[in-house]
């Protein structure tokens, strides 16, 4: 056998693993999220099929997140201690870049774990925290970016590019004003006392106009029958 021996580098090679398996994950869980935020697609019975699979994908991309930053504690390259993995920028390692990756564990953590708090925190409070998911993805793209030794690989690069394209139009399409959105139709305005009376004389005043109009047509109508 030639080369460098696979287990020597085996922690490195599965936190690398990981750490693709948590982008593509949370990546997809987004896109499920926008696609629900955009009331898409709209067949009866969907909304539950799709929250499932969100709600799965989010789970998974939780656990891909922990083992991708545990499983470097057993790399002989970096040789980070805990307190490296847990504390943002201080792993020697492109420290912004990982600094960066370790902001958003914690903030797909906190996000992923309110959806079991629902009920306590209230759906309105809930739906503005969760709309910071978008945070997690763009962090995550920016870490493997920056820190990822795949970044310069086609196939990591086609898997962001696949999953970006659409979380990018989905979110315009939630945040931009559409002009397909339906007007909202005129509030009728109460109409105060004064008003109701100042209404009912502008009617009688028009009423009298109209029968002194009338008067001088019925006449001539009067005098031609009587010829």
């Amino acid at each position: 056998m030639t080369g460098p021996n696979p287990l020597d580098y085996g922690w490195w090679l599965a936190s690398r693993s990981a750490g693709v398996v948590a982008l593509t994950a949370i990546s997809i869980s987004v896109i499920i999220g926008l696609l629900m935020a955009n009331g898409l697609p709209r067949r009866p019975g969907m909304k539950r099929k799709l929250l499932a699979v969100h709600e799965s994908t989010a789970l998974a991309g939780l656990v891909a997140i922990s083992v991708h930053g545990l499983t470097l504690l057993g790399d002989a390259f970096m040789h980070p201690t805990l307190s490296n993995i847990a504390i943002p920028f201080t792993l020697n390692y492109r420290p912004g870049f990982t600094g960066l990756g370790v902001i958003a564990g914690y903030l797909a953590a906190f996000l992923g774990l309110t959806f079991y708090a629902r009920k306590r925190i209230g759906a309105k409070l809930w739906r503005k925290m969760h709309r910071a998911t978008i945070v997690v993805w763009v962090l995550g793209v920016i870490h493997t970016l920056g820190a990822g030794t795949d970044a310069s690989q086609v196939w990591l690069q086609a898997i962001m590019l696949v999953t970006g394209i659409p979380i990018v139009f989905l979110f315009l399409r939630r945040i931009l004003p559409s002009n397909d959105a339906p007007r909202r139709a005129p509030v009728a305005r109460p109409v105060s006392d004064d008003g109701r009376a100042a209404a009912a004389r502008l009617a009688a005043a028009q009423q009298r106009a109209e029968r002194r109009r009338e008067r001088p047509r019925v006449a001539a109508a009067s005098s031609e029958a009587g010829r």
